[in-house]
């Protein structure tokens, strides 16, 4: 990895800790929407949280959930009554935290580009499309830690093998640490990922006229839209700290 020092080249093995205010050090927070499997769901979304402090909003997040005893997962294709709210609460937090980038990548599975790249392997596209998001991610200075949605996968898939090395190499530097796993269940920052690409893919289905629209669904997706100072997100969306971006389905 490369550094600078008063202009002069400085080789990894030889960083200390005066460097440490060069390195930019963040976490991710990945997850992903729809079944790549399944014919009916026209859409898969994978989607990237990036952020130098977690345990701002987390705590945030804790605290709220203590306060309401509300205890539940954050699921869009759960939504209901009973925690749409909290949900509209979560994603109000979000946009109040400084320093959050988030990004998101969706692909119609009809698109030539899909049917092109994956070879209609669901685990080659989510590894390419995850490295992708990664690639868009990834600033100069930048070291990444990917904490990822748990998805279970062959035995023979090395999701965080892979994408550790394959992403470094093409950086041609250390700029992903490492990848782990977790239960979405056990982190609120994956559920607020959820959210988000739940929220962007169930307007583009509206928009296709594939979904009727649940009431509380909608009620979310307007609010992020709202928030977003968007009408659709048929074309995407991209501001300061948003990179929304969506394939067009032509085959």
């Amino acid at each position: 990895m490369r550094f600078f020092r008063n202009d002069t080249e400085v080789r990894t093995e030889d960083l200390k800790l005066s460097d440490y205010d060069s390195i930019w050090t963040k976490f991710c927070f990945l997850d992903e929407t729809g079944n790549l499997n399944d014919a009916k769901d026209p859409y898969f979304t994978i989607g990237l949280l990036k952020m130098s402090q977690p345990y701002y909003l987390q705590s945030k997040l804790l605290y709220e959930r203590s306060k309401r005893n509300f205890h539940d997962e954050m699921k869009f294709n759960m939504l209901s009554k009973h925690n749409v709210e909290f949900a509209k609460f979560a994603l109000g937090a979000l946009f109040d935290t400084r320093n959050v980038d988030f990004y998101s990548y969706t692909t119609k599975k009809d698109s030539r580009y899909f049917q092109s790249h994956f070879d209609g392997d669901q685990w080659i596209a989510y590894e390419k499309m995850t490295l992708k998001l990664l690639d868009v991610a990834c600033a100069e200075k930048e070291i990444l830690t990917l904490i990822a949605d748990h998805v279970t996968t062959p035995k023979e898939i090395r999701f965080e093998v892979n994408t550790k090395k394959n992403f470094n190499s093409a950086k041609n530097r250390l700029a992903l640490s490492g990848v782990c796993r977790f239960d979405s269940k056990s982190n609120d920052l994956l559920q607020v990922v959820d959210l988000l690409i739940g929220a962007i893919t169930y307007d583009l289905k509206l928009s296709l006229g594939v979904v009727s629209g649940s009431r509380h669904k909608k009620e979310l997706v307007q609010f992020l839209k709202e928030n977003l100072g968007v009408t659709t997100f048929e074309g995407g969306f991209r501001n300061r700290s948003f990179n929304i971006f969506v394939e067009k389905g032509e085959k």
